[in-house]
This record gives C-alpha cells, sequence and structure tokens, in this order.
C-alpha cells in the first residue's frame, strides 16, 4: 500500500515475484465473453469488449489473466495521477483505477467523477455485503464524509499502517528486549530505540534505526495527532491545524526525528526507494509499516525467522491504530464499459486473485470469508497474525479531506520540512508555513468544487 515516491521499488519487487500463481485469475464459471451493451452485438457478435485498467505493474498479469478468461482484451495504463485527472476531465476516463480508498475517495466522489457501485453490489452473488470487511466504508461518501452514502470502490487488501516490523538480531546485538505483542510503545521510547539502534561510520549512518512515515508523512502526523486525542483537519474538514497541542507534538517528534538522523525523511530520503530492501540487507532495526509488509518478509527466510510483528507506536493515551490506504479499485462514472468493468471487478476482488493475496500475507483480506487464508504455517506468520487479530479491537479510519488530494499535502511538507529541519527552524514556525500553503491548497479546491 506503498504512496508517493516509494511505491516504485515495491512495484519492481512484486513484478519480479509475480511467477506463475498469478495465471489462473478468474472467477469459475465466468462466460467465455462478455457482452455489456457497449459494442453493439451480443457475446456471439465476434467482437471483444476492452477495458482499460489503470493500475501498478505489478497487477498487470493479474488482469490480463482475468480478463483472458472473461474474453475481455485488457489495456493495461501504469499508474499515473497526472494522467489520471487528464483523462477523467476529458471524460474519457480507464474503466478501472487503482486508488487508495482512505485518502482518495472524498476527492474523487465529491467531483461526481465514480460509478455509484451500490446497485452493482445489491445484485452481486460473488461479493455480498455481509462478507465485506467493515474498512471498505472508507470507499463510501455521503456528499460530505466518508464512511456513510454509497460504495464507490472496494479494497483489494488492508494493514493497520503505523504498526512496527523489528529485526532481533538487532536488537539482541544491541543487548535490547523484543518488544510487547500487546502493549503499544510511545513515540518518545520509539525514538530512543531508535537512536540505541542506528549504526555510524566515518559521521555517515550505515544501519537505520528506524524507518518512521513509511506511506507517507501527512499521514503519518495525521495518526499521531489522533492518538494524541487531537485532529489535523478541522471538523469541516476546510482547514488543517498544526499548531494544536497534539499536532504541533506530533510535529516536534517528526522534526526531532529526522534531525537525529536515525532513519529515512523529507530530508534525507531512504536511497533504495522504500523500506525493504534496506531491513532484509540488515541496514534497518525497525520499520513502520502494516502486516503487507510481511509479504515480503515471508519471502525471505532467513529475514522471516528474524523478524517481529508489534502494535503501532501511541503518542497519547487515545490509542489507535489506524488505516491509511485500504487499496483497491473503483469504476469512473464516465467509463463507457461499466457493467463489463464490473464482471472483471468481480473476478478481482471475489475470485482466485483475491485468495492468491490472502495467501501470499501482502494485506489483511477484505472479504471475511478469506481470512482464514492468511497465512499461519511457520513461526514467523503465526506470531504476525496474532499480533494482528490483536491490533484489530484498536483498527481506525481517519476522514480526510474532499478539497485537495494527498500528494498536494505531501508536496507542501516536502517543499516545508527540509529546509526546517537543517536549519533547525521551531515546530511553532514551521506548522503556520504549513497551515498558510495547505490552507490555501483546500480552499482553491473548496472553490473550484462551488
Amino acid at each position: 500500500m506503498s504512496i508517493s515516491g516509494t511505491s516504485l521499488g515495491r512495484r519492481q519487487f512484486l513484478a519480479a515475484s509475480a511467477g506463475a500463481a498469478l495465471a489462473a485469475t478468474a472467477l469459475p464459471g465466468c462466460a467465455a465473453s462478455v457482452d455489456d451493451g457497449s459494442s453493439g452485438g451480443g457475446s456471439g457478435s465476434g467482437k471483444t469488449t476492452t477495458l482499460t485498467v489503470m493500475s501498478t505493474d505489478d497487477e498487470k498479469k493479474v488482469f490480463q489473466a482475468a480478463g483472458k478468461a472473461l474474453g475481455i482484451k485488457i489495456n493495461f495504463v501504469g499508474n499515473d495521477a497526472t494522467k489520471l485527472n487528464a483523462m477523467l476531465a476529458a471524460k474519457n476516463p480507464p474503466d478501472i483505477v487503482r486508488g487508495l480508498g482512505a485518502t482518495d475517495t472524498p476527492y474523487f466522489a465529491a467531483r461526481g467523477l465514480m460509478a455509484d457501485l451500490d446497485p452493482y453490489f445489491a445484485k452481486s452473488s460473488v461479493l455480498k455485503a455481509s462478507d465485506i470487511d467493515p474498512v471498505n466504508d472508507v470507499w463510501r461518501f455521503d456528499g460530505e464524509k466518508q464512511g456513510a452514502g454509497p460504495r464507490y470502490g472496494m479494497a483489494k487488501d488492508w494493514s493497520q499502517d503505523q504498526m512496527l516490523w523489528y529485526r532481533t538480531d538487532m536488537f539482541e546485538a544491541a543487548k535490547l528486549d523484543p518488544l510487547s505483542e500487546t502493549e503499544p510503545l510511545s513515540y518518545d521510547e520509539l525514538l530512543d530505540l531508535g537512536r540505541e539502534l542506528t549504526k555510524r561510520r566515518l559521521g555517515k549512518v550505515k544501519v537505520y534505526g528506524l524507518s518512521s512515515s513509511g506511506l507517507g508523512t501527512f499521514t503519518q502526523l495525521m495518526g499521531m495527532t489522533a492518538s494524541a486525542g487531537g485532529s489535523l483537519f478541522a471538523e469541516d474538514l476546510l482547514t488543517v491545524d498544526f499548531s494544536s497541542p497534539e499536532a504541533l507534538k506530533a510535529l516536534q517528534w517528526y522534526l526531532e526525528y529526522a534531525q537525529a538522523d536515525i532513519g529515512p525523511n523529507v530530508a534525507n530520503p531512504n536511497p533504495d526507494g522504500w523500506d525493504w530492501p534496506t531491513f532484509q540487507a540488515g541496514r534497518m532495526a525497525i520499520a513502520s509499516d502494516g502486516y503487507w509488509f510481511g509479504g515480503a518478509i515471508g519471502g525471505d527466510a532467513k529475514v522471516a525467522k528474524v523478524s517481529r510483528f508489534a502494535p503501532a507506536a501511541q503518542l497519547g493515551s487515545n490509542r489507535i491504530s489506524p488505516c491509511f490506504g485500504a487499496t483497491g479499485y473503483w469504476i469512473p462514472k464516465d467509463s463507457k464499459n461499466k457493467d463489463a468493468a464490473w464482471k472483471l471487478f468481480e473476478a478481482y476482488f471475489g475470485g482466485k486473485p483475491a485468495e492468491d493475496r490472502a495467501a501470499g500475507g501482502w494485506g489483511i483480506p477484505s472479504l471475511k470469508s478469506l481470512r482464514s487464508k492468511m497465512p499461519q504455517d511457520t513461526a514467523f506468520q503465526k506470531q504476525a497474525f496474532k499480533v494482528q487479530e490483536e491490533e484489530l479491537k484498536h483498527f481506525s479510519v481517519l476522514t480526510f479531506t474532499p478539497y485537495t488530494q494527498l500528494t498536494a499535502l505531501d508536496a507542501v511538507i516536502n517543499k516545508v520540512l527540509p529546509k526546517a529541519i537543517k536549519g533547525k527552524t521551531s515546530a511553532g514556525k514551521v506548522a503556520d508555513q504549513l497551515n498558510s500553503l495547505m490552507n490555501e491548497q483546500i480552499a482553491k479546491g473548496k472553490e473550484a468544487l462551488g
């Protein structure tokens, strides 16, 4: 569920490891061809429906195989936010689009760009409402807030994205006790551990003690602020406020983390692009990533043997463990092939692809009926599953504004924070800068919506 610049490395890894398991992906008993009414002929007309799918490279074979079984030709387009916005504006969008339910839904739904999928779900014998995990409510929007109203998409899988993975071999070398499987660390304790576990040579970091904000800095600060009892967004979602005591505490922690130079940050990104290559190579002791990260770990027996999962750290007493992604797919309102897109949607979310994802450990299944397929064979898998099951009690979704996109807010952070980190600007001044630039961005989005 990687966001921003970290996603490239993960996509490359997944594409390389996709393998033959992705070959037979369609639902059993699906028709050999589809007539969605757009091709001007029935299933015997000899015409093949073509669907455009916008996604990451590692999903290409999955959709192509599912399309082949359904008699649908897949025109695959790589994920590109700028291209997507241009296609939507031209009313010639992809038929299925990969997105982040937690942050994309309010923006696209508020602009009337997403197809209401409730009529399809109501008729589906594959994707039943009673079987859909509640996390999928992030794909609902009632015109003002998430969690209510029509269902616009569905998560392919999901995780509680501030949980911690750590290497026991590094903890043992530093004479540190393993982390609790049920009691969360405070962020101050996490920062201290990061300092103790960092290794330097000639003034340069050779081993990161801690990688924070694995899924982006803005969402990390959202989660930290919420665990301190506050909210980055105002109730009407029209402004952010980094100056509140809770948000200021989160911002101060991040500045301290970055200035300590103990892990990747906006001023000094990880050269590997994302956490896994670094963690695998023994150059990272703690990675703040959700259950999905175990999919990578589980593919390397040596790393799995020394890896453990732990609850999300907390900045205050309001214990939460949020989901920032719920990565999945939606169908644009202007798709010319919505009926055929839905058949592919069902095959992807309710057929063999969904079973393969669940068994691979790359996230918690979106269908409750697939929970039993989560890997529990090895000691590593059993430990991760046990911790994840306990953490579900503290699951939380944080509402995102419909007036701008996450990429725009992270762009402001990437503009402001590096200078502040290097110049040691006070958290108060940084908060003022972030408030000014982000609220200007949000106001423009509100004005555009009318």
